[in-house]
């Protein structure tokens, strides 16, 4: 929410969690009463004056405080606050100092830094813009057709060679374990299935752990998470382990095939993630955008809204996965195939299920 009136003298910022029940669903209780404690409390208080100035330093300072990547991505936040120092001026107008500042963020290199204002919000997307796309939404139809299933936020089917084909394409649309059972029941006579996340820019981790349950049968580790537990870039919490806990309901025991692209963002990244370590799964097509940090918001003194990366995850090896997830197969999808109306991805994961299946 926007200040309808900005204040003109001092005003006070504070860090707070971004939807915070659901997107800490995944770890465990006392971090996540800690994380509530210290994101939804003031973590610093501070005056800044509203003028171009004082947003900027107020802007800056809540990222040197709180962001988490600034060792791993090498960033020179210091020298970014004297490079960008110099062009603020006190005319500024909103739309001038918006741009100027989102410039700033975009040096971070992180597609959970936005900039909140009414008028725009600053984003940057060159995680997945500079790499081949690799899936063609119109080239679904020749698979799913017009009689598939739909449960929760999955498009399902079954398709002619007895090999389960699901579309997933927002972890923000609606799943829960009853949407799962069903999927899972009417695709357990199959040779093997392909759970297709392309596109998948994210959501809510509480789903990609509901999904990644049914395919583990004992507690898998996937990672570990940190927080921050002061001001300095390399201030940090001991690494807290992340499982994947195994479904009490159905689960499926046939091989898997998860396919991936670029644009597969934040709860997907950490999807793909728990899914490379359960059995029978092979993570196939191009690499993860990344997304891995926790975000959360803040306000500078205008009242927009700055959103962050704050806890960094990382996987069973502890290395992180902000960048991406490599597949174990690559595969592109070719023009000669799309112009043949065929996926490359959907064909070569249907190949490798039914060579399995011949095995």
């Amino acid at each position: 929410m926007y200040l309808n009136k900005q204040k003109e003298k001092g005003t006070r910022y504070k860090v707070q969690g971004t939807r915070l029940k659901q997107k800490i669903a995944f770890y465990l209780v006392p971090f996540t009463l800690y994380l509530f404690t210290l994101f939804s409390s003031c973590v610093k208080i501070e005056e800044y004056p509203n003028d171009p100035r004082g947003n900027f330093e107020a802007l800056w300072k809540i990222m040197d405080e709180h962001y988490c990547f600034f060792e791993y991505k090498g960033i020179d936040w210091d020298k970014i606050h004297s490079d960008y120092s110099k062009r603020i001026s006190a005319d500024m107008n909103n739309e001038s100092l918006f741009m100027l500042l989102n410039e700033m963020l975009q040096e971070l290199k992180d597609g959970h830094v936005n900039l909140s204002t009414p008028f725009d919000i600053g984003r940057y997307w060159k995680w997945f813009e500079d790499y081949p796309r690799n899936f063609n939404l119109s080239l679904l139809d020749n698979y799913l057709g017009t009689d598939y299933l739909i449960s929760g936020g999955i498009r399902y089917k079954i398709l002619e060679d007895n090999i389960g084909y699901l579309y997933y394409g927002d972890f923000s649309s609606g799943l829960g374990d009853t949407n799962v059972d069903y999927i899972i029941d009417k695709l357990s006579i199959c040779d093997g299935i392909i759970i297709d996340v392309r596109d998948n820019g994210g959501g809510l981790l509480s789903n990609a752990e509901i999904l990644a349950a049914r395919f583990v049968n004992e507690k898998t580790l996937t990672g570990y998470i940190q927080h921050k537990t002061g001001k300095g870039h390399n201030d940090f919490s001991k690494p807290y382990s992340r499982y994947n806990l195994p479904s009490t309901r159905l689960r499926y025991q046939k091989p898997v095939v998860v396919l991936t692209n670029r644009s597969c963002y934040s709860a997907t990244n950490d999807f793909v993630n728990a899914m490379r370590y359960c059995p029978n799964v092979t993570i196939m097509g191009d690499k993860t955008g990344g997304g891995s940090g926790l975000p959360f918001n803040s306000e500078i003194p205008n009242g927009w809204s700055v959103r962050f990366s704050a806890c960094p995850v990382f996987d069973a090896d502890m290395q992180q996965i902000e960048f991406g997830i490599d597949p174990d197969i690559h595969v592109d999808l070719s023009d000669k195939d799309v112009k043949n109306g065929k996926d490359t991805l959907i064909e070569s994961a249907r190949d490798l299920l039914k060579n399995k299946k011949i095995q």
